[in-house]
């Protein structure tokens, strides 16, 4: 008798961050200030990335996760080290 596998319970992607929540709120602290000393809006940013300003919007306030590769990105735009948005001070 063949044993059956149970579904796969899926997570929320808040749901896995929640243990995390108050490094990714500083991540995202820190996003915000590197885009306001660098004097660029939303609008200027995502357009420099070739996406709509909504995407920026909803990764500085949370409501969207931000990928290795957009971190990357935004860091090249912020002149910053990719590092400075992942090391807590």
């Amino acid at each position: 008798m063949k044993k059956q596998k149970k579904p796969e319970t899926r997570v929320s992607r808040k749901g896995r961050t929640a243990q995390h929540q108050a490094l990714y709120d500083r991540f995202i602290e820190k996003l915000i200030l590197a885009r306001e000393e660098a004097r660029l809006t939303q609008r200027d940013v995502a357009a420099r990335m070739g996406r709509p300003h909504s995407f920026l919007s909803k990764c500085e306030t949370g409501e969207r996760s931000v990928e290795v590769f957009e971190l990357i990105q935004l860091a090249q735009i912020y002149d910053k080290p990719p590092q400075h948005f992942l090391i807590p001070d």
